[in-house]
């Protein structure tokens, strides 16, 4: 699956609007271990939806990180 189909399916499946998908896409290309927790603060969108997104994006297209070949 392509990325940007799988950022879509993603987004849609989590619930994040589309306009955040941008604040998803480096963490594609982050390992995993420097992806952000939620801070309990409140925030629109919450990291941890983020984290959310992404992770099933990487499900999606079959890799860790998008940088895969």
């Amino acid at each position: 699956m392509e990325l940007e189909a799988a950022l879509v399916q993603a987004s849609e499946e989590v619930g994040l609007q589309s306009y955040y998908r941008d604040c998803v896409r480096p963490l594609l290309y982050q390992p995993r271990e420097q992806w952000p927790g939620c801070c309990g603060g409140g925030c629109e969108p919450c990291a941890q939806t983020l984290v959310q997104v992404a992770d099933r994006v990487l499900t999606l297209i079959g890799k860790e990180t998008a940088r895969e070949g």
